[in-house]
């Protein structure tokens, strides 16, 4: 069966240039420097991100625990929001692995930390306390629905994070996808940030991998992280290829992917058993509800549609996520809605 898989962009499956520039990567040991192809990624990403330098790293959650490992000794803290992908998603690993302190704040509804709810989370020099020294924002913000963060509202916290002395980390799994909504550069949504990672192997498509940017003496501490996580890879160019690949090829497109996504929450719409969440998605994610008058809750209405090829995510009894990404097509789409409305027929 061929799949409709609209549970997450990670499922995205490499291009034919992808698995070609792949096969032909020039290749070398990266743990001692010398994979011309790495070399080349982490160059371009960090030109791309308008900072010093980059590292490559198998995963998004080991480039974000890498970084709070780099700004952070044990006992500090961590600012972040309540419904963060590092906080909710990603083991724990700041706290069991480098002994740094996670002090949430609530997520606001457009993906934001309220200003004045950072200032206050941020302690005051006193023994009995551990030392703020971190703030992380996450762009886009997959729990508010996939909503970008603006250059605007990014810079705030980068001007109250200096004025306190503390340094800002973005966790920029799908920073290209809010840079193509907001209809500007990525530098400039991270321009305010010490640390930022991003992500290939979500709404880019490549198989494995994510970098983590900053200037040159983060990105050093950095690597010693990495090493200790046991994230130090060899010839792993095989990998980079890909991702040079997704850097510049597939960024531009990620606005059809907005768009299907605007397509399809505009058929979900329709249904009466439905209710988005966001009248007009902002990227690639369409959360809805399903109303009281559903014949079906959410982890029914999954294995509904997972009798008609269609893979979605719930998340609790009445609410999923739908994602889009390249190998989501018109067609798809259409499908997709028309198996909603028929898992959903009251009739």
């Amino acid at each position: 069966m061929d799949w409709i898989d609209l549970r997450s962009d990670t499922i995205t499956l490499p291009t034919p240039e992808m698995r070609q520039a792949m096969a032909n990567a020039e290749l070398g040991d990266d743990v001692y420097g010398e994979d011309p192809t790495v070399n080349r990624l982490e160059a371009l990403v960090a030109e791309h991100l308008g900072k010093q330098a980059g590292l490559f790293v198998p995963s998004g959650t080991m480039g974000n625990l890498a970084a709070v490992l780099a700004h952070c000794g044990r006992g500090d803290e961590v600012i972040l929001g309540d419904l963060s992908h590092t906080f909710l998603y990603e083991a724990g690993g700041m706290a069991a692995l480098g002994g740094v302190h996670p002090h949430t704040v609530p997520n606001q509804t457009d993906g934001t930390l309220a200003l004045e709810d950072i200032a206050a989370a941020i302690r005051p020099d006193n023994p009995h306390f551990p030392i703020s020294r971190l703030i992380c924002l996450e762009n886009t913000h997959n729990r508010c629905g996939g909503i970008p963060l603006t250059v605007a509202y990014t810079r705030q916290v980068g001007e109250l994070a200096q004025r306190n002395s503390l340094r800002l980390h973005i966790d920029g799994a799908r920073i290209f996808n809010a840079a193509v909504a907001l209809g500007v550069s990525t530098a400039e949504l991270v321009a305010p940030a010490d640390s930022v990672m991003i992500c290939f192997s979500k709404a880019l498509c490549a198989p494995v991998g994510s970098m983590l940017c900053g200037d040159e003496e983060f990105i050093q501490r950095a690597r010693r992280m990495r090493k200790q996580l046991g994230g130090g890879m060899r010839q792993a160019g095989v990998l980079a290829a890909a991702g040079i690949v997704a850097l510049e090829s597939m960024v531009d497109r990620l606005a059809d992917d907005h768009a299907r996504a605007r397509l399809l929450a505009d058929g979900l719409r329709e249904i009466r058993a439905l209710s988005l969440e966001t009248a007009i998605p902002p990227t690639n994610m369409v959360y809805i509800q399903l109303t009281p008058q559903a014949p079906l809750n959410a982890p029914m209405l999954v294995d509904a549609l997972a009798h008609k090829g269609i893979k979605v995510s719930s998340i609790g009894t009445n609410r999923m996520r739908l994602v889009v990404h390249y190998w989501i097509d018109d067609q798809a789409v259409e499908y997709t809605v028309e198996s909603f409305r028929q898992a959903l027929s009251s009739d």
